[in-house]
Parts: structure tokens; sequence; C-alpha cells
């Protein structure tokens, strides 16, 4: 692949890694809205940030930074691009919509209710999240996580993310996190929800986009299940 190509593709790719951090951001704010907990990992640096009066933009920002150590250590290959846009980006744009979408916060929740914030906010989320991780430019310190041990391991993408999701759900519940049935729910099916959107469409997609070989999306579905 020429050097103007690769540029542009990476570019490309950078881009679809922002949308992707921007939709992360959109369906944690609807999972907030509607109060019915959020992702594992924002729920616990929601209760953090507020037991330290800090913003969760500002605190997320500094927890990723911590979890980046590891990852420059153990999973170089998976930093890039994305990995800065979702280090930096992903707790403000949550703060962000959170505010915007406040006004569509239910008088009072009823299930129903409940039910349709939870089962967008999360359709959302997860589609965010795999399409940043399918642009294939880096991913952020807490979702290399997963990737790091099947990459060591051999095993399914979803056998270690629902595990660590769990752990760090149970660690929300410690610091008083905005826990919920939709945060339980999100740690047993995040994990597939973010392997089904990356194998049927971002994969296929961002390469198309980028203009990469397409046996090169294969691969990496390969790799992903």
């Amino acid at each position: 692949m020429s050097a103007h190509r690769s540029l542009k593709s990476t570019v490309i790719r950078s881009v679809y890694a922002f949308v992707g951090v921007i939709l992360i951001g959109l369906g944690a704010a609807v999972l907030k809205t509607g109060d019915v907990g959020l992702d594992p990992y924002t729920a616990l640096n929601v209760g953090i940030a507020a037991k330290l009066g800090w913003s969760l933009g500002s605190y997320q920002l500094l927890s990723n930074l911590v979890l980046f150590i590891p990852v420059l250590i153990w999973g170089r290959k998976y930093i890039g691009p994305g990995t800065i846009i979702n280090m930096v980006l992903t707790g403000f744009f949550i703060d962000i919509f959170a505010g915007l979408l406040a006004p569509l916060a239910p008088a009072s929740a009823t299930l129903l209710s409940k039910t349709v914030f939870f089962l967008v906010g999360i359709l959302i989320f997860a589609f965010g999240a795999s399409a940043y991780m399918s642009a294939r430019v880096g991913t952020a310190p807490y979702d290399a996580i997963a990737p790091m041990i099947v990459g060591k391991t051999g095993w399914k993408y979803g056998r270690v993310r629902v595990p660590q999701d769990i752990i760090v759900v149970i660690l929300a519940v410690l610091v008083h996190g905005p826990v919920g049935f939709g945060t339980v729910v999100t740690a047993f099916f995040n994990g597939p929800l973010i392997q089904l959107f990356s194998e049927k469409i971002n994969i296929p997609l961002a390469t198309r986009l980028a203009g990469d070989d397409p046996s090169d999306a294969h691969s990496t579905q390969a790799k992903a299940s």
C-alpha cells in the first residue's frame, strides 16, 4: 500500500473511530437519562468521580491514563489515534449528551420507559464501541484488556469481556456508582453485541470506506471470533 493511500486510510478510519466515540457518549447518556444504570466502566467512573467531586470527563480521562500503562507495556499494537480519541473525549461526550437529554428524562419512570431507554441506549453504545474498535486505529485502555487476553489465549472475545465487565460492576456497586438492571444486563450482553456489530457491519464498512483490501476485513473478523 502506498504512503498516500495508507495516510488516507488512517484518516478515514480515525474519523470512523471518532463517530464511534460520539455514539458511545450518546448511548451512555441515554442510559443515564433513563436511569436504568450505565455501562459498567462508566458506572464505576461516575461513582468515583462523585466521591472526588470531579466531572465524569475529567476523572475518566485520569482513569484511562492509569489503564494506559499496562497497554503501553503489553499491548502496544492496540495504541493509535483511536486510543487518544476515546481516552480524551468519551467522558466529556457523555457529560454533553446527558445535559442535552436531561429534559427528556421521564418525571415518573415506568417499566416501559426504562425498557425503551435501556434498549436504545445499549444498542447505540454497543454499536459505537464496535465502530471505533473496528476502525482499527487504536483501542481505549479499558477495551484493550479483552483483546490483549484474547491474543494470548485464543479465547472468544465475549468469553473474556463478560467476566471483565462483571468485575467492574461489582466495583461500581462498592463505590455507589449508578448501577441498575441496565448495568447488569450490559455486563452480560455488551461483549456479544459488540462482536456481532463488528462482524456483520462495522469491520466490512470501515474497510470499504477506507479503500483497503477486503481480505483484510475477513482476517480481522476471524480474529474477532
